[in-house]
């Protein structure tokens, strides 16, 4: 995995499996990979998956089973598209409202353009 130095490293960890998740990758129910099997994948130290997988049970997207690991609970897909959608609207919806102005770019420009992606996706 390849970090980049504007945020934790976990948090870019937890970034990834909220991904995950909303790509399907990770499902509800499913078990996680173990905490070593993460820090062999994504090349980091064990405590550091270890707090994102701490941050991840805080937020209520996995929970552990003492002795058999940590799993994702049922309503994880529904929280962090919430929680994503919130923060898009907070944060980059602003930030686009206002390059958009500046450009001159009409919705419509923008309509266009996301019907385009959603047909080369």
């Amino acid at each position: 995995m390849e970090f980049n130095n504007q945020l934790a490293i976990y948090l870019q960890i937890v970034e990834r499996i909220y991904e995950d998740i909303l790509l399907g990758k990770l499902k509800e129910g499913e078990r996680m990979p173990s905490v070593r099997e993460m820090a062999v994948s994504t090349e980091v130290n064990p405590n550091t998956v270890m707090r994102s997988y701490a941050h991840l049970q805080e937020k209520e997207i996995i929970f552990n089973k003492r002795g058999i690991g940590y799993f994702i609970c049922d309503i994880a897909l529904n929280k962090i598209q919430n929680m994503k959608k919130e923060e898009f609207l907070e944060q980059e919806l602003p930030k686009l409202f206002k390059s958009m102005q500046l450009l001159n770019i009409d919705i419509k420009d923008l309509e266009k353009q996301f019907e385009v992606y959603k047909k080369e996706k």
